[in-house]
């Protein structure tokens, strides 16, 4: 019998989930055990998931979970170094060159386990079959707008915290931007057709920006890109990646410019192919951006979990597109999860000798 077991997330300021009650329900239909971990902070109350059949069990106890169980969840586990023996699904952020990365997969190493990562459940073509992309790059745009409009009133962006709905953050959006005054800034989206872009792009348009967008058409010649730095606001939208280009090199603080403000919404600093080269590390909701130059200002935004902004909308449209994949867990060697093992294992440390 398949065994899910979903963790509660530790990282602070992380209410998503990646599968709803009625998920639950389903994979319990299929004949899957589900436990579910009690939380603090998850959007969706533990009591839905009880009503749906799960089992329950107490925050933070996945480490005593049997041998078999499947461990899912979102964001990072804690750093305690210790060895890890479950099979794991989520976002492990372990194979572009990343530190904390490198940490990660020598846990597993030394425990036996397995990582299924999200980012790397794709089709053969090598689409991802589930992403939290649209509301990352909705909310993305959202703080990098607030950062803006604080900028124009002689401040730096102030705490965030999540949003009931999309309408409430378009309105703060909208009403930041009204009383900083002047025109609207001009956009440029770079993956605009993307999932990410998309959102980036519909939450400009919403707040009345004129917006340029990009993609592969536009960035296939490798770069420099002056049209970058002629712009008030950049959403970087593509992901980190081999063969990526340079959008804003190192440089670029000093050059001349109307560029204020980046919103790197791919957020991935410490990759070797991150496209973005002003700032090396992650913002958070309590400092949304990190101010790289002064005069004149430039403000980049970071934070790397941009759509537990808007927690329910995010897990609900997330969860609808995971579940059929996680109906599929049963032969986990097969299809996604099979790609998924295959990437891991390409990237496990190596023996010496």
């Amino acid at each position: 019998m398949t065994h899910l077991w979903v963790r509660a997330e530790p990282r602070p300021n992380e209410e998503r989930v990646g599968v709803t009650p009625e998920g639950v329900a389903a994979l319990l239909a299929r004949g899957f055990r589900v436990t579910v971990e009690e939380s603090r902070a998850r959007v969706i109350g533990i009591e839905a998931y009880r009503a749906a059949g799960a089992e329950i069990a107490p925050e933070g106890s996945w480490p005593e979970a049997p041998d078999d169980a499947m461990v899912f969840g979102l964001k990072e586990l804690p750093e305690d170094g210790t060895p890890l023996r479950h099979r794991h699904i989520m976002f492990g952020h372990a194979y572009k060159g990343q530190a904390a990365g490198r940490v990660l997969l020598e846990r597993f190493a030394a425990g036996g386990g397995t990582l299924y990562d999200l980012e790397y459940l794709v089709e053969p073509d090598g689409r991802r079959v589930a992403a939290f992309g649209y509301w990352a790059g909705y909310a993305g745009a959202a703080v990098t707008l607030l950062a803006r409009a604080a900028q124009r009133a002689g401040g730096s962006c102030p705490p965030v915290s999540t949003w009931p709905d999309a309408a409430a953050m378009e309105g703060d959006v909208s009403d930041a931007l009204a009383r900083a005054g002047g025109h609207p800034p001009r956009a440029l989206v770079i993956g605009a057709l993307g999932r990410v872009g998309t959102g980036a792009t519909d939450l400009c348009h919403k707040a009345g920006l004129e917006v340029t967008q990009w993609d592969l058409a536009e960035t296939a010649h490798g770069g420099p890109f002056p049209e970058v730095l002629e712009h008030e606001i950049f959403l970087n939208c593509i992901l980190a990646r081999p063969g990526t280009p340079v959008f804003v090199p190192a440089e670029a603080a000093r050059a001349a410019r109307r560029l204020t403000a980046i919103g790197d919404i791919a957020c991935d600093p410490q990759s070797d192919f991150s496209p973005v080269k002003v700032y090396d590390h992650e913002t958070t909701w309590a400092a949304p951006v990190v101010r790289v130059h002064e005069d004149p200002p430039l403000d980049v935004m970071a934070i790397d979990n941009l759509p537990s902004l808007l927690p329910l909308e995010s897990s609900e449209d997330f969860a609808a597109q995971l579940l059929p994949h996680l109906k599929a867990l049963d032969a986990p060697e097969q299809g996604v999860w099979g790609r998924a093992r295959a990437t891991f294992l390409e990237h496990m440390p190596k023996e010496d000798g």
